[in-house]
């Protein structure tokens, strides 16, 4: 084998990854890239600021109208957001919250905190809204019946964190500062759906829990939304950024696997660790075969396949060594036909691999010789 054939495939070659973030999307999709996966872009959320929103202006006169003991900072544009929104009404917000022990979720929020000139108390090690609760149920901040708590909500209502808070006697003020919504195009959305639930894409990329949602819900509008959890469960993979944005997967009966950090980098990482490892390397004779997505590796050389092709291969591939017969594998050609047409998709994967690692079986199908 010619090791700089090896040194040269990306772990990602051969991969479709879809990326749904509304935010920094490129910068994953170039993450991605380099890695050597073909990037499907489907912005599942568009984010809306509340700048000139009646509700955030009420919200903050409400904050200012009495002192606050608590402030909960849940993202860091949200904070900044609401900072210079108030900023902007010439309203005295940074100073009123002086006074204030203020709590960020996650370090994009500490770093909000930071940078407006307020102190950060805490924050809590998975970054996750139940543990800022848990937190301050467990009477760290002292005890909370009569406490005015303000919460920077991040599109999303955090109903279990304003009622748990209320529950323990706490006064919560809701600060909306912006709220996600549907993208003004939801064609891309709605193709990935439906690409999903044909098992047309190899992972699906979540950074925030509304994007999870919303493509659930998409799902549901198209009518595809039971493909799309078979999918999810048993061939295309869903990566979460981490716990929270899991929530509503999870929710739905989806497993995801999610990165030890939080992070874009972390995220890409995570699709290197894990998608490669869903498809073992099989042994031909002298031959090694990976069946990726959309192509094969043999040999540590990419082979890109036709659908009608690939469709065959990845139906050998799922039972290495057995016979798959014709009409089940007639069955794998999404342009249907009959028998010639099997034969003619098993001649072109052939003479595409130029290696003998399909085999014909007499008058009952064909199967990988592994």
């Amino acid at each position: 084998m010619d090791d700089a054939v090896v040194e040269e495939l990306l772990p990602l070659a051969g991969y479709t990854v879809a990326v749904t973030a509304a935010r920094r999307s490129e910068e994953l999709g170039a993450l991605l890239d380099r890695r050597g996966a073909r990037v499907v872009y489907a912005p599942a959320i568009r984010i809306v600021p509340l700048s000139d929103d009646a509700d955030l202006v009420s919200a903050t006169q409400d904050v200012l109208a009495r002192p606050v003991d608590l402030v909960v900072a849940t993202t860091g544009v949200g904070f900044r957001g609401w900072l210079e929104a108030a900023d902007a009404w010439d309203l005295p917000l940074r100073e009123h919250l002086l006074g204030a022990r203020v709590l960020a979720r996650g370090p994009k929020a500490r770093g909000a905190i930071r940078g407006a000139g307020l102190v950060d108390a805490w924050s809590p090690e998975s970054e996750s809204s139940a543990e800022v609760l848990s937190h301050l149920l467990s009477g760290a901040e002292g005890p909370l019946p009569g406490r005015r708590i303000a919460v920077q909500l991040h599109g999303d209502p955090l109903p279990e964190l304003v009622a748990g808070l209320e529950r323990a006697g706490a006064e919560v003020v809701r600060v909306p500062v912006y709220r996600w919504v549907l993208p003004e195009d939801t064609a891309p959305l709605r193709r990935l759906v439906t690409a999903i639930a044909a098992r047309g894409v190899d992972a699906v990329t979540f950074t925030s829990a509304p994007a999870a949602a919303s493509l659930l819900q998409v799902s549901a509008d198209e009518g595809v939304r039971a493909g799309v959890l078979a999918a999810f469960a048993d061939a295309v993979l869903p990566v979460a950024v981490g716990p929270v944005t899991a929530g509503p997967l999870e929710a739905a009966g989806i497993r995801s696997v999610q990165p030890t950090r939080a992070r874009l980098g972390a995220l890409a990482r995570e699709v290197v660790a894990q998608l490669p490892a869903r498809h073992p390397v099989l042994t031909s004779g002298a031959h090694t075969l990976q069946v990726r997505g959309h192509a094969a590796v043999l040999d540590g050389r990419l082979v890109e396949l036709p659908p009608g092709p690939m469709a065959v291969l990845r139906a050998l591939a799922r039972r290495p060594g057995v016979v798959v017969s014709r009409p089940d594998l007639l069955a794998e050609l999404s342009g249907g036909g009959d028998a010639h047409a099997v034969e003619m998709a098993v001649t072109r994967l052939r003479a595409a691999l130029a290696a003998p690692v399909v085999e014909t079986v007499v008058k009952r199908g064909y199967r990988l010789a592994v």
